[in-house]
């Protein structure tokens, strides 16, 4: 008996067999299955954020004044021809030629303002940097190698955190001496013990990962392991903290400025400086303290969104 073969399991002639189930489902599947990295997928989080929004134009205003400062200024930062305008008692009114007034030194104080706004940038992000170079070449030493190496660094890492921050940094700026670097190297002295713990931590967990055992397996060296592998992919935490340490920064600058650890020089622009200046004046033209105050606080509450932002949206936990 001749069998027949229904026609609706007759294959199709001239059309390519799928060779898997995703070929067979098409398009479909990969518009549905299609993978980002994990900073895309940050970044795509962060746009819906509106904290981060905000933080991200708080940052990008700061960033730009400080930027084009010498342009969005009226006058040098070091100009007081104006001082004999200046009384024990009394300021100029806001006019038109400053629309902000004089400050106690007969400088334009939208200037010193703008100004202030480019050495809390330059303080802040130079300090960082020199933090988290030191604290990822200690952590790192500490991750990859472990045992005695493990020990003695994170016990020099405790000596330096059983120490206040400020204290640290007031004691450094005071042995290097009264000028910028000082502040940027004492600023940075204090950060270093954050990023040398946050780096090692980050890089113990890497190494107990399934992708570590697979390349030991396979007989890769260490050092190979390290740093093509384990420290890339612990490197998301220490970002996500040096955008917060920059808070800390821009604050502690004004903070040693306010302490009279900044530059000698009285005609650069620092906002801390001119919390100090405004102080004598404080009763009668509050301004000269208030808004300094407000450019640090404002700045630090961007840098500290954005941080937040950015640590939340990369964390696997929040991830929808």
């Amino acid at each position: 008996m001749t069998s027949v073969t229904p026609a609706s399991f007759t294959p199709d002639e001239g059309l390519p067999r799928p060779q898997s189930l995703v070929d067979a489902m098409g398009p479909a599947l990969d518009a549905q299955e299609t993978g980002t990295s994990l900073w895309a997928g940050a970044f795509r989080r962060l746009r819906r954020d509106p904290s981060a929004i905000v933080g991200a134009v708080i940052v990008t205003i700061f960033v730009l004044v400080a930027v084009f400062a010498p342009v969005l200024a009226p006058y040098e930062p070091a100009r007081t021809q104006w001082a004999n305008q200046i009384t024990p008692t009394t300021l100029p009114p806001f006019s038109a030629e400053h629309p902000l007034g004089l400050d106690s030194f007969g400088s334009d104080f939208l200037t010193q303002l703008i100004h202030g706004a480019r050495q809390s940038l330059i303080i802040g992000i130079v300090s960082t940097l020199l933090g988290l170079a030191g604290g990822a070449l200690l952590g790192g030493l500490a991750g990859a190698f472990g045992g005695w190496v493990d020990t003695l660094v994170m016990r020099i890492v405790d000596i330096l955190l059983s120490i206040p921050a400020l204290l640290l940094a007031v004691s450094v700026a005071a042995i290097v001496g009264r000028r910028p670097e000082a502040l940027m190297i004492a600023i940075a002295a204090a950060q270093v013990p954050i990023f040398a713990r946050l780096l090692r931590g980050s890089m113990l967990r890497q190494r107990g990962q399934d992708y570590v055992l697979a390349s030991t397996s396979l007989g890769l060296r260490r050092r190979t392991i390290v740093m093509a592998h384990v420290l890339p992919n612990s490197l998301g935490p220490v970002i996500v903290q040096a955008t917060l340490v920059l808070a800390t920064a821009i604050i502690e600058v004004a903070a040693l400025s306010y302490l009279g650890m900044g530059s000698p020089d009285p005609t650069v622009a620092e906002w801390g400086r001119m919390l100090v200046r405004g102080q004598e004046r404080l009763q009668s033209y509050p301004h000269l303290t208030l808004l300094p105050g407000l450019c640090i606080a404002v700045t630090a509450l961007g840098f500290t969104l954005l941080g937040e932002a950015l640590r939340e949206a990369l964390d696997p936990k929040s991830r929808g």
